[in-house]
């Protein structure tokens, strides 16, 4: 059954001019041209039959006379062109009622063009809502995201393909204070209702903690306030054993690049933490390992063995020709220790070095890999698809470093799990700009953070790895990652240098699509992309939970005058380095 049943008087008014992809109509109508709105969708009489050709209306204007005080057209053609309310519109596909088999088919292409005095309707209502659904590709109730309804017609419900949302990566992406958290949040109460809901988050500031149901499991990488309980990784508290740090990771922890010793420190280390490993290998019987591990591969080594190493050479005295003497290293790895130690003692790292004996066993990294990437199905209770990560207490220094060993984490089991095997994983990346930066903003830490969410970005479709960049910053975000991302949801952007990427990022025809930008309304979002192939206006719904980002009502808490009593809690807190009580 076709979704577009027009009568002749439906018609908002009739073709008069058509120029490749560009319609002019003229309405008539002064009533209809009232229900006429800028980026409302429209659908034209195509010259084939069971034909529609679909476009969105880019202008409005009243006479031509209006049209050339504006630029529009030129006084030669002034006498070409009667004056009427004349409406200018930018068609971007076909509707056909059938093609072949299938029935509803919407194609991003135009096979042909309307006809003069062709008819103009509009889209709305459930004509609205039943062909978006059809362009999302969706089949009833199948791969269905909500996210809301569209704002030019709130009667008609907004959908995403959901396959094509995380297979195609996507860009949220708003000012502060936009609704950009209540969208993400909107959407991991959808994917966590799913059976076999696979989603990590980075929540950097723990907005994400007011999400809960069974399908939502909460983590927080472990603080300084955690290091005498234990490790306690049923309970959400998560150590990153100072092992799973790759070489280059290790390096840049470790070693001061601008030390003139450098190169000799970088050498040593290196020798030293794959004896290290292959000591440790050789411990535990697991002699088929030895031959293949490198220094990245994920085995314990004892980091005590190697600052002592490390020690013994730089002291150590060779007996020479005339007695003994300085050996080769004496004195050149001395910072490189003091650096080591430092880092060890450190309680801020503790979640990194001070996780205890069980972060210390072979077991370890495939227990940590089940709770943290295992789908839901493979979690012990059987729930928590959506893990939700807090990287609140993680000193802001080597932040990108942990959250990219988090993703090179996922990223890498993917990889080396067999294809018939593989579960698809999203990873949520709020305040993306903080670790995926511009290659000239960044340290040595963002530079090796940058190159694994790169890399996850070009590909990771091909292991079943999704993205969802999320930022209030676009323009401060790695350009490459954002190249990548075929799907966007963008809310109100104030900044000139943030409106100019979304602008980037949308096909050239659309490009006066992102005027919108400045003027949308808290929790509205221009939608564009892969999952949606037309460009939409959209008023999010508003998820069950919200997160802990609601901007604060300055003059409403001023105005309370019971005292809030939160001083001591606070100075606490900054003494022991932790929110926890």
């Amino acid at each position: 059954m076709t979704i577009f049943n027009y009568e002749d008087t439906d018609a908002l008014g009739t073709v008069i001019a058509v120029d490749t992809a560009m319609v002019v109509v003229r309405a008539d109508d002064v009533e209809k041209l009232r229900r006429m709105q800028v980026n409302r969708l429209v659908a034209l009489q195509s010259s084939r039959a069971g034909e529609y050709l679909i476009g969105f209306i880019q202008k409005i204007m009243r006479s031509m006379k209006e049209a050339k005080f504006i630029g529009e057209y030129t006084d030669a053609e002034e006498n070409q062109w009667p004056e009427e309310n004349i409406v200018r519109i930018v068609l971007i596909g076909t509707h056909s009622d059938r093609k072949g088999t299938e029935k509803n088919v919407f194609r991003r292409t135009l096979e042909t063009v309307p006809e003069i005095d062709a008819n103009c309707f509009a889209i709305e209502g459930d004509n609205l809502t039943e062909f978006m659904r059809i362009i999302a590709n969706i089949a009833n109730d199948g791969q269905r995201l909500t996210l809301g309804t569209y704002t030019l017609d709130e009667r008609a419900k907004a959908y995403l393909n959901g396959n094509k949302f995380f297979q195609r990566h996507a860009i949220i992406v708003g000012s502060t204070g936009s609704g950009k958290s209540w969208t993400t949040a909107s959407v991991l109460e959808q994917v966590a209702e799913l059976p076999g809901a696979n989603a990590l988050v980075f929540d950097l500031h723990g907005e994400y903690t007011t999400l809960d149901g069974n399908g939502v499991r909460h983590f927080r990488i472990a603080g300084p306030g955690d290091l005498e309980q234990g490790t306690d990784l049923e309970n959400g508290i998560v150590y990153l054993p100072f092992w799973l740090l790759g070489y280059e990771a290790m390096i840049s922890m470790f070693v001061e690049s601008s030390d003139q010793n450098a190169p000799n420190q970088t050498m040593i280390i290196s020798r030293t933490i794959i004896e290290e490993k292959k000591n440790f290998l050789e411990k535990i019987f697991r002699n088929d390992l030895i031959d293949n591990f490198t220094i990245d591969s994920p085995v314990p080594f004892d980091f005590d063995s190697v600052v002592g190493t490390l020690n013994q050479l730089n002291t150590k005295m060779e007996q020479g020709s005339r007695g003994e003497k300085q050996g080769e290293f004496y004195g050149k790895l001395s910072r490189l220790v003091a650096r080591l130690e430092n880092k060890r003692t450190d309680r801020r790292l503790g979640f990194l070095f001070q996780g205890g004996a069980e972060t210390m066993k072979f077991e370890w990294l495939e227990k940590l890999c089940l709770m943290l990437v295992g789908g839901s199905q493979e979690q012990p209770d059987k729930k928590g698809g959506v893990k939700v990560i807090d990287f609140s207490e993680v000193p802001s220094d080597i932040l990108p470093l942990i959250v990219s060993l988090v993703a090179k984490l996922v990223f890498t089991l993917q990889q080396w799990t067999p294809p018939g095997k593989r579960h698809p994983v999203a990873l949520f990346c709020d305040e993306a700009h903080l670790y995926m930066p511009e290659r000239a903003q960044s340290d040595a830490s963002s530079e090796i953070s940058i190159s694994i969410f790169e890399r996850i970005a070009k590909e990771g479709r091909k292991y079943g790895v999704g993205l969802v960049v999320i930022s209030q910053r676009p323009s401060e975000v790695n350009r490459t990652v954002l190249s990548q991302c075929n799907n966007l949801i963008a809310m109100r952007l104030t900044n000139a240098e943030d409106q100019s990427v979304v602008r980037r990022l949308l096909p050239d025809s659309l490009g006066g699509f992102s005027d919108l930008l400045p003027i949308l309304d808290t929790g509205e979002a221009l939608v564009v992309g892969d999952a949606s192939l037309l460009p939409t206006r959209t008023r999010i719904a508003e998820p069950k939970a919200r997160p802990n980002s609601g901007t604060v009502a300055f003059w409403d808490a001023w105005s309370k005058g019971t005292p809030v009593n939160s001083i001591p809690a606070a100075v606490n807190g900054w003494r022991k380095q932790t929110q926890q009580d």
